[in-house]
């Protein structure tokens, strides 16, 4: 089989998160960070016949990146990775070495609220927390437009990037950390909690990030 560049970047975009994966047979991948603190699930247009477990992912598609097109065949224990007269055959890892996400979907208790966050809103506030060496990336609403804000909330005197990106009748203060938000660069629904966790979702629901939040007010 092939593997499309859309779902090696999914997969580039996983070891972010977390350097194991485990695979199961379908279309569906799944991968939550070593802290527990994020949670991706996509939806990919290759579906696999058998589940398989890779403890290094970014070794993994390392040597993925040697071949130009591969052709993937997979076996009980490895796959083997081709293209022309050169080949790779990469073992699986037994799967009770690599941590897997769990099968369900986390439901949101209790949203205090939502949002669309386009790709270049997203794209410009990790830029400034980048820039401006911020550590958290705070939603919040005055009671009349929802801002992220893009600054170190333990430090009252912090340089910080602000945008708005919507209206609020509700005043709150909710905060991540910037190392957390290891989502693609795309346009989200973003639906936050009050019990610590939040929603991103792309519109076709085909890339899902759930993601802890540190604290609100």
């Amino acid at each position: 089989m092939n593997i499309s560049d859309n779902t090696l970047s999914v997969l580039k975009n996983f070891s972010g998160i977390n350097q194991n994966l485990a695979v199961k047979s379908g279309n569906k991948l799944r991968t939550i960070s070593p802290q527990k603190t994020v949670m991706a699930v996509a939806q990919v247009e290759d579906k696999f016949d058998t589940g398989f477990a890779i403890y290094d992912l970014n070794q993994f598609l390392s040597a993925i990146s040697l071949f130009d097109k591969p052709d993937f065949t997979f076996g009980d224990k490895n796959v083997v990775v081709a293209n022309g007269k050169s080949s790779i055959r990469y073992f699986f890892a037994d799967e009770s070495m690599v941590m897997s996400a769990p099968e369900r979907d986390i439901e949101l208790p209790d949203t205090i609220v939502e949002f669309k966050l386009t790709t270049d809103v997203f794209k410009s506030t990790l830029q400034a927390a980048n820039v401006l060496q911020a550590p958290n990336w705070s939603v919040v609403s005055n009671g009349s437009t929802i801002e992220i804000v893009v600054g170190d909330v333990k430090n009252t005197t912090s340089n910080d990037y602000r945008v708005t990106v919507g209206v609020s009748t509700e005043e709150f203060n909710v905060t991540f950390k910037v190392d957390n938000l290891k989502m693609m660069l795309r346009d989200y629904n973003v639906a936050i909690s009050s019990k610590g966790i939040s929603h991103f979702t792309t519109e076709k629901g085909d890339l899902q990030y759930f993601v802890a939040t540190e604290s609100q007010k």
